[in-house]
């Protein structure tokens, strides 16, 4: 790291929110910036001190201490890894970074976060390659505009954000609180999780991390909209009287349920930056800042696209409010943070084989009957085989970023927004951005849930209806 800014030590405690994604194998989220113009490594390699000096969770591990409580910690932390590796085509990067997923986070020795550089020297996509602990969408896309300034401007100073507030049950709006009922209830579940409580450690997540990955293999679809088309649609939604987010949210949850039938779930899910809700608003930093209202959704097949999509568009919209937005993050703030960490080895600890060193106590966790399976069939969420929710909308909506930076061009975001449960229970999470006017799409799904045949269908259906 430079040492033209000298920066504080640091220390905080890992929010109960934050430990849900706690050595979480697929929770990681990613943003490719598709950038025109010639970028070295050394280059690349200055850009992100600067950026690492900006933004506080780009300079933090995390330690557990004896009490297993976890902490983030600035002292004796390593580098953050950086690769360049040769662009062969367009879709190159989607092949590395399917493969970049698999790899585990050193949690306890560096940031949470890796670069890719897909180079070739007349344009290029840069991989930021993150883990949800630290970060969620908008701090990536914030992160990637940064860079692009600091690769633009080598000689700019950084500007230094102040330490981000993260969302706890003391950083929550004035008007969430919780039911003393619920607060009751919270408690109960965390006293008997506390009388056979059970950690992990970084060889259980490296265990369950290739387990996981051996078996499931997501896959991405790519949709670039140009300039012309992203217009196009914008105003179309305009003249509908909706927003792009919920014309999304419908043409695709629409085209499963045509495509599918029977086979889609209902249950929808769509992202809500919380940034500007908390009480100590969180800016442009990095850091967990997402929400979201979840409803069942069904496509009325007897009247056409943009009626489904006002319908949709009327219901989010009384939704989205601060009770509604913090209801799934509210309890988790309050409940024993070990649960919460403790759900994805719940889930998918039964996968790792007999041959790994932790077989025994992944297995024996994953099958036995407890407090955490409970509440997994409270929520239908205790099968692999079975759909938790059909949809999943992340959108960033349009970025006011500039294009040029110096001698480069920014010329597309794309997201990948990521998430807390495994894919194989979630039909399709679609992550969208606009940026340098131009609407990027990408969808993920696994073979084990929709077949590809499907998704491109799916997919087509859905261009359909929005350019119909």
């Amino acid at each position: 790291m430079s040492e033209t800014i000298k920066l504080q030590n640091y220390e905080r405690k890992v929010t109960p929110l934050e430990r849900i994604f706690n050595r979480c194998p697929y929770a990681i989220v990613a943003m490719i910036a598709r950038i025109k113009g010639n970028i070295s490594k050394s280059m690349l390699k200055d850009a992100v001190s600067k950026v690492q000096q900006r933004h506080l969770n780009l300079r933090v591990r995390i330690y557990e201490d004896n009490d297993h409580n976890l902490w983030f910690t600035s002292e004796e932390v390593k580098e953050i890894p950086i690769e360049i590796i040769k662009r062969e085509s367009d879709e190159h990067w989607i092949e590395i970074y399917q493969d970049a997923c698999k790899i585990p986070f050193d949690f306890e020795d560096r940031p949470a976060i890796r670069f890719i550089l897909v180079r070739s020297p007349e344009i290029s996509e840069l991989i930021i390659l993150c883990h949800h602990i630290i970060c969620d969408g908008m701090s990536l896309a914030y992160l990637a505009r940064d860079i692009m300034i600091h690769l633009g401007n080598p000689t700019r100073e950084v500007e230094v954000l102040s330490d981000p507030v993260p969302i706890d049950k003391d950083n929550l709006p004035q008007d969430v609180s919780i039911n003393a009922i619920v607060k009751y209830f919270i408690n109960r579940i965390s006293k008997k999780w506390k009388k056979n409580e059970i950690y992990f450690d970084q060889e259980d997540y490296k265990n369950l991390n290739e387990a996981y990955w051996k078996i499931y293999k997501h896959q991405l679809l790519s949709i670039e909209l140009s300039e012309a088309q992203t217009s196009a649609l914008v105003d179309r939604c305009r003249k509908e009287g909706v927003t792009v987010n919920t014309a999304l949210t419908a043409a695709f949850a629409g085209a499963q349920s045509i495509i599918q039938v029977d086979e889609v779930n209902p249950n929808i899910v769509i992202a809500g930056n919380l940034r500007d809700r908390l009480q100590r608003p969180a800016g442009e930093a990095i850091g967990y800042f997402a929400g979201g209202v979840n409803l069942k959704y069904k496509y009325n097949s007897k009247t056409n696209f943009w009626d489904n999509a006002r319908n949709l568009h009327q219901r989010v919209k009384s939704l989205y409010i601060n009770k509604n937005l913090f209801k799934e993050l509210l309890p988790w703030c309050y409940l024993e943070p070990g649960i919460m960490e403790s759900l994805c080895y719940k889930m998918i600890g039964k996968l790792v084989p007999s041959d790994f060193p932790r077989h025994e106590k992944l297995s024996t966790f994953s099958n036995q009957d407890d407090v955490v399976s409970s509440l997994l069939k409270r929520q239908k969420m205790d099968s692999l085989d079975k759909l938790f929710l059909g949809t999943a909308v992340t959108n960033l909506t349009r970025l006011d970023f500039p294009k040029m930076y110096g001698l480069l061009e920014l010329d597309r975001l794309i997201l990948h927004p990521g998430g807390m449960f495994p894919l194989t229970i979630v039909g399709l999470v679609l992550g969208a951005v606009t940026c340098a006017g131009k609407l990027s799409l990408l969808i993920e799904y696994t073979e084990e849930t929709i077949d590809s045949a499907t998704m491109e269908k799916i997919k087509e259906k859905a261009l359909k209806f929005l350019f119909e």
